[in-house]
């Protein structure tokens, strides 16, 4: 029997039963639903009742295996996923289990998904592609849990690894959900791969400041800044002549997780010994000149 001949016979099925129901009244249909509640009833409350028991077993059994992956020092981000996993193995396992308590015809509903197969697997495209992904993502290990990321123009930190879905938390605490499939399909940057970063800053001041001074009071500063690695070296040079500054380039190194603080400590403690040294600091002017006949004002 092909798909075609199967397709058919569902669909003549369906038909035959809906005009059959089409016929009956609402006082037929009511007496065989208590009927059937009569006669099914009873396994349909003990089927509920096992749904719930399997639900909490499926829970404790999850809990114990991810208790002893733990034990056995197994990375986080592969007790994760396989935490996903297992537990969507076993629910489904107990929804077949439970079907077939119910007397439900499996071969059936088999042949339904059989004759249904382009149009699902059409339906299930992204998902499935979400679900490879997470397998390339374990596999390839671009990214852990705990790391920084930026991928599909979001950025936040790797909380969990789903089947379907990387969970990132952002620095203001936003939940956001990006398909494995996206994930391992497209460009990201991880910004905790490496153990160290270099902070890029550029400060401007006024053409009328000794060059040289500046550049020693910010060597300085970084000198004495307690994040800051010796090495690799630090670097302070000039990078551009503007168009009414001076521009000096700042380039330091530090461990990933100091990033930010030795960013926005340089900003703060650059404006305030530039004050204490009499630096200037270019800002946007204009000057105006007003002609009256042949005077300037």
């Amino acid at each position: 029997m092909n798909v075609e001949n199967v397709t058919g016979n569902i669909t003549e099925n369906i038909s035959n039963e809906v005009k059959k129901m089409s016929n009956m009244s609402i006082e037929t249909i009511v007496e065989r639903f208590v009927e059937w509640i009569t006669i099914n009833g009873i396994k349909l409350i003990v089927g509920l009742i096992l749904i719930s028991i399997g639900l909490k077993l499926i829970k404790k059994v999850v809990k114990h295996f991810m208790i002893f992956l733990e034990k056995r020092e197994v990375d986080i981000t592969l007790r994760r996923f396989l935490q996903s996993l297992i537990s969507g193995i076993l629910k489904v396992v107990l929804f077949i289990v439970i079907l077939g308590y119910w007397d439900v015809e499996l071969t059936g509903l088999a042949a339904l998904v059989a004759s249904g197969g382009v149009a699902i697997g059409l339906a299930l495209q992204g998902s499935l592609s979400n679900f490879a992904g997470g397998f390339i993502i374990l596999l390839l290990r671009p990214f852990k849990i705990g790391d920084y990321i930026e991928a599909a123009t979001y950025g936040g930190t790797v909380e969990q690894i789903g089947l379907f879905y990387t969970q990132l938390a952002t620095i203001d605490n936003k939940l956001i959900l990006i398909p494995n499939g996206a994930l391992s399909n497209g460009s990201l940057i991880n910004y905790s791969a490496k153990e160290t970063r270099r902070v890029d800053l550029t400060f401007s001041v006024g053409y009328e400041n000794n060059l040289l001074h500046v550049k020693n009071v910010l060597t300085d500063m970084i000198n004495k800044h307690a994040l800051i690695l010796k090495e690799p070296a630090p670097f302070v040079g000039v990078s551009a002549h503007g168009p009414s500054s001076i521009d000096f380039v700042v380039r330091v190194w530090c461990k990933s997780e100091n990033y930010w603080t030795i960013h926005f400590d340089l900003l703060e403690q650059v404006k305030l010994r530039f004050d204490e040294e009499n630096i200037s600091i270019p800002y946007p002017q204009m000057d105006l000149h007003v002609r009256r006949g042949d005077l300037d004002i």
